[in-house]
């Protein structure tokens, strides 16, 4: 039985026309990213100078299974289609069920470690030990000696410090560190830690349909030269229940969208704070066009003030 969520990306890409681009290209050319010639974007990681794709996955839940070959197989294609189209970073966590389990098998099998950029969480209010056991949890179950990213996972205390991360880092354990949030009861204590801390990435809750973020933590996370990667892009899919069976608006083709995930994508993209959005991602169709959304032009000011007009005037 097909999920709701899912139902309504698949009549919104149907009604923009990409449902047969993308299983065109799935089927001419397995793995690959639309068949473009065009690289995926990238974006420098402030603190290191470091490119990063600017889309990659996320884990939460479409990870999340046991004992299931058809889903096993299904995001193996993910990954590869992610590798292939240029892509490296994928987001996942200790507290989000099998998914490092999953992640670490398909990633093993497919021997594409050292073509990723893998991070991952642990529950920031975690006592030392706890905190430890979950970083060592995560390498056992992603079957690396290393992350590139250890997040501490919706950061609620504005007197949190990286300080144990910070170790682990300098251990060679990880290679870089962050925190994370995706609610917005936490943004002011997260603001706090994120200004003072200056981490190397922070990640937040941002969407065409959610934009709290932008008034203060995104201009923070700029001013403390962190790499910014944003979660729930499409807010829990709130985003394609609203566009539902609409066309595109005309001046979608002015920045190169031409589904609903692109152009979702691409205004989250066009942020001159943001560096890479990791959407959750269950179907390899889907990841080829989040990963066109890193392709081509992205709106400038003023048409993100047209989106944002034209977005709130729908019903």
């Amino acid at each position: 039985m097909n999920s709701p969520s899912n139902f309504s990306r698949r009549r919104a890409l149907a009604a923009a026309g990409g449902a047969a681009l993308a299983t065109a290209a799935l089927t001419r050319f397995p793995g690959a990213a639309w068949a473009a010639e065009e690289a995926i974007g990238t974006r420098a990681v402030p603190h290191s100078g470091e490119q990063l794709p600017v889309v990659g996955i996320g884990t939460a839940i479409v990870f999340d299974f046991e004992n299931d070959s058809a889903k096993l197989a299904e995001r193996r294609r993910v990954v590869q289609t992610l590798v292939a189209g240029g892509g490296r970073l994928i987001d996942t966590a200790h507290a989000y069920g099998h998914a490092e389990d999953r992640l670490g098998e398909i990633v093993a099998d497919l021997a594409v470690r050292d073509r990723l950029f893998l991070a991952t969480k642990f529950s920031y209010n975690a006592d030392r030990a706890a905190a430890t056991a979950s970083m060592r949890t995560s390498l056992r179950r992603l079957k690396t000696n290393r992350v590139d990213l250890m997040q501490a996972w919706n950061v609620g205390d504005a007197d949190y410090d990286l300080g144990l991360p910070r170790e682990w880092k300098q251990q060679g354990l990880c290679r870089y560190v962050g925190i994370t949030t995706s609610s917005a009861r936490q943004y002011p204590a997260i603001g706090r830690v994120l200004a003072r801390e200056s981490p190397d990435f922070f990640q937040v809750n941002y969407s065409l349909g959610d934009r709290e973020a932008e008034s203060t933590l995104l201009p923070a996370a700029q001013d403390a030269g962190a790499a910014v990667l944003v979660n729930l892009p499409f807010g829990r899919n709130s985003l394609f229940r609203k566009a539902g069976g609409r066309p595109l608006p005309d001046f979608a083709a002015e920045f190169g969208a031409r589904t609903w995930g692109q152009f979702f994508l691409k205004f989250i993209l066009s942020h001159p704070a943001v560096t890479a959005v990791i959407p959750g991602t269950d179907k390899p169709e889907y990841m080829l066009d989040n990963l066109q959304a890193g392709r081509g032009s992205l709106p400038d000011a003023a048409m993100r003030k047209r989106i944002v007009q034209y977005w709130d005037s729908l019903t």
